[in-house]
């Protein structure tokens, strides 16, 4: 009986991982909303969650469609848990979002994939071609930056008489501007809480655009830092010390053919003072 691959088996390595980390942050977003946040917050996150729920929708159709056989992904591959976590809940009940807990299945499918052997292969593969891997791992980090930056800031900022970030949009608008080094300074932090995030935001901000800048430059130019490293170095010269060496066995044999040549001389000269029998 042939073995039924999995949906993780028909994408590839940053295909699963980009699922995989969207699956947790959903079931993060989803335990976070029930807390006592503020009216804003709870908004914020609620949009987060219909964003990630409409990807994950394009994640069942695609593999509702590379299926080989429909049944078996929908009932033998769990496909409508997968359904039930994709449904949006727009706002219409927030305890909607339990059904969320559907994505266990995706979560323990992609990790089981993702475990094992399989791991140390897949780390092998984004080590050895880490130059694919760089965009797909820079916007990720983007992602999860400006989501949880976003979140904190409006968290802090909201309850604050003083503050001017009020809205999702406000805080969402300020963690992008922060995170590309702009800094307008139409909306800025004025809780502590509020200001050590922009403090983190400013810092993740750095990495974000010089990892950017150097993809950028790599594709401009052509060929890339990896690729160069990955290149088979060529083969170095002599050192200096087998240079020496080589200097002075020269110099030895030289001396040598020096002295075979001085000994060939003084025995012809002595030769030619012997004094001739004939005479």
């Amino acid at each position: 009986m042939a073995k039924i691959s999995s949906p993780a088996d028909r994408h590839s390595n940053s295909y699963n991982m980009f699922i995989f980390v969207l699956t947790i942050l959903s079931l993060a977003i989803m335990v976070v909303m029930l807390l006592p946040l503020s009216q804003e917050t709870i908004r914020l996150l609620e949009i987060y969650d219909n964003l990630i729920c409409f990807i994950f929708l394009f994640d069942f159709f695609s593999n509702l469609a590379a299926a080989p056989k429909k049944s078996d992904y929908f009932i033998k591959e769990r496909g409508w848990l997968d359904l039930i976590g994709s449904i949006p809940s727009l706002g219409i009940s927030r305890y909607g979002a339990l059904l969320r807990l559907a994505r266990l299945s995706r979560l323990a499918r992609i990790a089981r994939l993702m475990g094992g052997k399989n791991r140390e292969a897949i780390v092998k593969d984004v080590l050895h071609n880490r130059s694919k891997y760089a965009g797909f791992i820079t916007l990720l980090l983007t992602m999860l930056v400006v989501t949880v930056a976003s979140v904190l800031v409006l968290q802090f900022e909201s309850v604050s008489p003083d503050g001017n970030i009020h809205s999702g949009w406000d805080a969402f608008w300020y963690s992008i501007v922060t995170l590309t080094t702009v800094g307008y300074g139409d909306r800025y932090p004025v809780t502590t809480g509020g200001r050590i995030t922009g403090m983190f935001i400013m810092f993740m901000g750095v990495g974000v655009i010089g990892a950017l800048a150097s993809i950028l430059s790599s594709v401009l130019l052509g060929g890339s830092p990896a690729a160069e490293e990955e290149a088979p170095a060529a083969p170095a010269g002599p050192t200096m010390e087998q240079q020496l060496a080589e200097l002075h066995e020269n110099m030895v044999t030289m001396q040598q053919l020096l002295e075979k040549l001085s000994q060939e001389d003084d025995k012809k000269e002595s030769t030619s003072h012997l004094p001739n029998p004939a005479d």
